[in-house]
């Protein structure tokens, strides 16, 4: 299973998210620390889950990174977090 996969299957187990987009960056990273070969280094996450509502972000990233430990520790250098509960501004996917 790739990282992505295992990073998404932990993360709906979870949070039950309403919004899940786990999306492997590394390709833009190519040549930069911590970036290895073959990928699956750099991640961007954007989540939106009923677990979130009344935390604030600090609190989301830790609730997230604690999910993701294995991970982090393993195999993932960087990882781009936008956490929200329903309803917020931030649960909109943002368009770069």
């Amino acid at each position: 299973m790739m990282v992505r996969e295992r990073m998404e299957a932990k993360l709906n187990e979870a949070f039950a998210p309403e919004v899940l987009a786990v999306t492997d960056e590394s390709h833009l990273h190519a040549g930069h620390a911590g970036a290895r070969e073959g990928g699956e280094s750099h991640f961007r996450i954007h989540i939106v889950s009923k677990a979130f509502e009344g935390k604030g972000r600090l609190q989301r990233h830790r609730m997230v990174n604690e999910v993701l430990a294995d991970e982090l520790k393993e195999r993932v250098h960087a990882l781009a977090l936008r956490a929200a509960a329903p309803g917020e501004e931030a649960a909109a996917p943002r368009q770069n």
